[in-house]
Protein backbone atom coordinates (compact mmCIF):
# COMPACT_ATOMS: atom_id res chain seq x y z
CA UNK A 1 0.00 0.00 0.00
CA UNK A 2 1.80 3.64 -0.96
CA UNK A 3 -0.17 6.68 -0.69
CA UNK A 4 -1.10 8.74 -3.12
CA UNK A 5 0.82 11.65 -5.22
CA UNK A 6 -1.75 14.20 -7.16
CA UNK A 7 -0.72 14.88 -10.52
CA UNK A 8 -3.74 17.50 -11.48
CA UNK A 9 -6.94 18.69 -9.73
CA UNK A 10 -9.58 20.60 -11.49
CA UNK A 11 -12.89 22.01 -9.99
CA UNK A 12 -15.89 20.75 -9.98
CA UNK A 13 -19.24 22.74 -10.67
CA UNK A 14 -21.53 21.25 -7.83
CA UNK A 15 -21.28 19.91 -4.15
CA UNK A 16 -21.92 16.29 -4.68
CA UNK A 17 -19.76 15.01 -7.23
CA UNK A 18 -21.12 11.04 -8.07
CA UNK A 19 -19.47 9.77 -11.93
CA UNK A 20 -17.03 10.93 -13.97
CA UNK A 21 -16.26 9.70 -17.52
CA UNK A 22 -13.79 10.46 -20.68
CA UNK A 23 -14.94 11.06 -23.70
CA UNK A 24 -11.81 11.57 -25.70
CA UNK A 25 -12.43 15.67 -25.67
CA UNK A 26 -13.88 16.09 -22.26
CA UNK A 27 -14.79 14.96 -18.75
CA UNK A 28 -17.99 14.54 -17.91
CA UNK A 29 -19.26 14.53 -14.10
CA UNK A 30 -22.35 14.24 -12.87
CA UNK A 31 -23.77 15.55 -9.30
CA UNK A 32 -26.85 13.79 -7.64
CA UNK A 33 -28.89 16.59 -5.68
CA UNK A 34 -28.55 18.80 -8.93
CA UNK A 35 -29.71 16.04 -11.22
CA UNK A 36 -26.90 17.46 -14.21
CA UNK A 37 -24.42 16.35 -15.84
CA UNK A 38 -21.47 18.76 -16.65
CA UNK A 39 -19.22 18.48 -20.08
CA UNK A 40 -15.70 19.80 -18.17
CA UNK A 41 -12.59 21.34 -20.16
CA UNK A 42 -9.75 18.96 -19.22
CA UNK A 43 -7.48 21.95 -19.03
CA UNK A 44 -9.41 24.46 -16.22
CA UNK A 45 -11.94 22.64 -15.50
CA UNK A 46 -14.94 25.11 -16.92
CA UNK A 47 -18.71 23.86 -17.75
CA UNK A 48 -18.61 23.35 -21.06
CA UNK A 49 -22.06 22.10 -21.18
CA UNK A 50 -24.76 21.04 -18.76
CA UNK A 51 -27.69 18.31 -19.36
CA UNK A 52 -30.46 17.06 -17.22
CA UNK A 53 -30.67 14.22 -15.40
CA UNK A 54 -32.82 13.96 -12.28
CA UNK A 55 -32.45 10.37 -12.00
CA UNK A 56 -28.49 10.74 -10.91
CA UNK A 57 -27.42 8.26 -8.27
CA UNK A 58 -23.99 7.08 -9.49
CA UNK A 59 -21.08 6.62 -11.40
CA UNK A 60 -21.05 7.15 -15.15
CA UNK A 61 -19.53 5.99 -18.63
CA UNK A 62 -18.95 6.50 -21.78
CA UNK A 63 -19.64 4.00 -24.57
CA UNK A 64 -17.72 5.32 -27.86
CA UNK A 65 -21.39 7.28 -28.64
CA UNK A 66 -23.76 7.45 -25.33
CA UNK A 67 -23.04 8.54 -21.96
CA UNK A 68 -24.58 6.25 -19.09
CA UNK A 69 -25.51 7.49 -16.32
CA UNK A 70 -25.87 5.08 -13.00
CA UNK A 71 -29.72 6.40 -12.04
CA UNK A 72 -32.84 5.39 -10.63
CA UNK A 73 -34.47 2.81 -8.13
CA UNK A 74 -33.58 0.43 -8.85
CA UNK A 75 -30.44 1.17 -10.19
CA UNK A 76 -29.89 1.33 -14.02
CA UNK A 77 -27.81 2.69 -17.26
CA UNK A 78 -29.62 5.80 -18.34
CA UNK A 79 -28.30 6.34 -21.80
CA UNK A 80 -27.93 10.07 -22.79
CA UNK A 81 -26.97 11.47 -26.10
CA UNK A 82 -23.90 14.37 -25.44
CA UNK A 83 -25.12 16.76 -27.36
CA UNK A 84 -28.96 16.91 -26.70
CA UNK A 85 -29.33 15.18 -23.25
CA UNK A 86 -31.95 13.18 -24.50
CA UNK A 87 -32.45 9.68 -22.35
CA UNK A 88 -32.20 7.07 -25.40
CA UNK A 89 -32.57 4.24 -23.10
CA UNK A 90 -33.15 3.08 -19.44
CA UNK A 91 -31.47 0.21 -19.51
CA UNK A 92 -31.42 -2.41 -16.58
CA UNK A 93 -28.85 -3.99 -14.82
CA UNK A 94 -30.70 -7.62 -13.52
CA UNK A 95 -31.18 -8.67 -10.81
CA UNK A 96 -32.73 -4.99 -9.85
CA UNK A 97 -30.98 -3.68 -6.92
CA UNK A 98 -28.93 -0.96 -5.60
CA UNK A 99 -25.66 -2.34 -5.54
CA UNK A 100 -24.15 -0.88 -8.62
CA UNK A 101 -21.59 1.82 -7.69
CA UNK A 102 -19.14 2.25 -10.60
CA UNK A 103 -19.06 1.13 -14.28
CA UNK A 104 -16.87 1.90 -17.10
CA UNK A 105 -16.29 0.37 -20.33
CA UNK A 106 -13.64 -2.11 -21.92
CA UNK A 107 -12.74 -3.90 -24.69
CA UNK A 108 -14.73 -6.84 -23.60
CA UNK A 109 -18.15 -5.61 -22.28
CA UNK A 110 -18.52 -3.06 -19.15
CA UNK A 111 -17.28 -3.18 -15.71
CA UNK A 112 -19.31 -2.66 -13.01
CA UNK A 113 -18.29 -2.75 -9.13
CA UNK A 114 -21.11 -3.97 -7.13
CA UNK A 115 -21.37 -3.49 -2.87
CA UNK A 116 -22.75 -6.31 -0.51
CA UNK A 117 -20.63 -7.81 -1.20
CA UNK A 118 -17.71 -6.55 -3.16
CA UNK A 119 -17.31 -7.56 -6.65
CA UNK A 120 -16.09 -6.89 -9.86
CA UNK A 121 -18.44 -8.24 -12.82
CA UNK A 122 -17.41 -7.62 -16.57
CA UNK A 123 -21.06 -7.57 -18.58
CA UNK A 124 -22.19 -7.82 -22.20
CA UNK A 125 -22.96 -4.52 -22.65
CA UNK A 126 -26.32 -5.02 -25.18
CA UNK A 127 -27.59 -7.90 -22.85
CA UNK A 128 -26.39 -7.30 -19.44
CA UNK A 129 -25.43 -10.74 -19.03
CA UNK A 130 -22.44 -11.61 -16.07
CA UNK A 131 -19.58 -12.84 -18.18
CA UNK A 132 -16.61 -12.21 -15.56
CA UNK A 133 -16.60 -11.90 -11.25
CA UNK A 134 -13.93 -11.35 -9.16
CA UNK A 135 -14.79 -11.27 -5.67
CA UNK A 136 -12.00 -7.65 -4.34
CA UNK A 137 -11.57 -5.99 -1.09
CA UNK A 138 -13.16 -2.96 0.38
CA UNK A 139 -16.57 -2.86 1.65
CA UNK A 140 -17.61 0.59 0.20
CA UNK A 141 -16.74 0.29 -3.12
CA UNK A 142 -17.20 3.76 -5.14
CA UNK A 143 -16.51 4.45 -8.34
CA UNK A 144 -14.63 2.05 -11.10
CA UNK A 145 -12.93 2.56 -14.06
CA UNK A 146 -10.70 0.59 -16.85
CA UNK A 147 -7.52 2.02 -17.19
CA UNK A 148 -4.66 0.44 -19.62
CA UNK A 149 -5.94 -3.37 -19.22
CA UNK A 150 -6.29 -3.01 -15.28
CA UNK A 151 -9.75 -2.34 -13.49
CA UNK A 152 -9.50 0.26 -10.61
CA UNK A 153 -12.13 0.64 -8.34
CA UNK A 154 -12.43 3.04 -4.99
CA UNK A 155 -13.40 2.29 -1.52
CA UNK A 156 -15.25 5.63 0.09
CA UNK A 157 -14.51 4.94 3.67
CA UNK A 158 -11.13 3.21 3.45
CA UNK A 159 -10.19 6.63 1.16
CA UNK A 160 -8.26 3.65 -0.80
CA UNK A 161 -7.84 2.88 -4.97
CA UNK A 162 -7.72 -0.66 -5.56
CA UNK A 163 -5.78 -2.20 -9.32
CA UNK A 164 -7.06 -5.46 -10.21
CA UNK A 165 -5.72 -8.10 -13.31
CA UNK A 166 -9.46 -8.13 -14.97
CA UNK A 167 -8.25 -11.76 -15.79
CA UNK A 168 -7.05 -13.67 -12.79
CA UNK A 169 -8.78 -10.99 -10.30
CA UNK A 170 -5.34 -10.68 -8.61
CA UNK A 171 -4.96 -7.03 -6.75
CA UNK A 172 -2.40 -5.34 -8.55
CA UNK A 173 -2.07 -2.88 -5.77
CA UNK A 174 -3.21 -0.44 -3.85
CA UNK A 175 -3.70 3.38 -2.88
CA UNK A 176 -4.48 5.12 -0.30
CA UNK A 177 -5.92 9.30 -1.79
CA UNK A 178 -6.79 12.32 -0.52
CA UNK A 179 -10.72 12.76 0.07
CA UNK A 180 -13.14 10.29 -0.46
CA UNK A 181 -13.38 8.71 -3.44
CA UNK A 182 -16.43 8.53 -5.74
CA UNK A 183 -17.03 8.46 -9.59
CA UNK A 184 -13.51 7.43 -11.46
CA UNK A 185 -11.88 7.17 -15.19
CA UNK A 186 -9.15 7.12 -17.03
CA UNK A 187 -7.81 9.58 -20.08
CA UNK A 188 -5.32 7.66 -21.82
CA UNK A 189 -2.28 8.66 -19.44
CA UNK A 190 -3.92 9.91 -15.98
CA UNK A 191 -6.55 8.13 -13.70
CA UNK A 192 -8.92 10.27 -12.48
CA UNK A 193 -11.19 10.23 -9.56
CA UNK A 194 -14.01 12.48 -8.01
CA UNK A 195 -13.26 13.59 -4.42
CA UNK A 196 -16.01 13.83 -2.36
CA UNK A 197 -15.06 16.27 0.48
CA UNK A 198 -12.70 18.03 -1.34
CA UNK A 199 -15.44 19.19 -4.42
CA UNK A 200 -12.43 18.33 -7.05
CA UNK A 201 -10.97 15.71 -8.97
CA UNK A 202 -8.02 14.46 -9.00
CA UNK A 203 -5.64 12.99 -11.59
CA UNK A 204 -3.26 10.17 -10.38
CA UNK A 205 -0.27 8.20 -12.18
CA UNK A 206 -1.38 4.45 -12.94
CA UNK A 207 1.86 3.16 -11.92
CA UNK A 208 1.79 4.87 -8.62
CA UNK A 209 -1.56 2.91 -8.09
CA UNK A 210 -0.40 -0.52 -9.18
CA UNK A 211 3.24 0.05 -6.90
Amino acid sequence: MTSAAIRRTLPIPGDYPCGLTWDGTHLWHSDQPAGEVYALDPVDGSVVRTLRCPSVRADLAFDGNLLGQVGFRPKRLVLIDRDTGAQVERREVPPASGRLTGVEHGPDGIWMVLRNPTVLQLRDYATMAVLVEHPVGGGEPSGLTYADGVVVHGDYVERRLRATDPVTGAELGSLVVDGNPTGMTWDGSLVWYCDFPGKRICALDLNDIIG
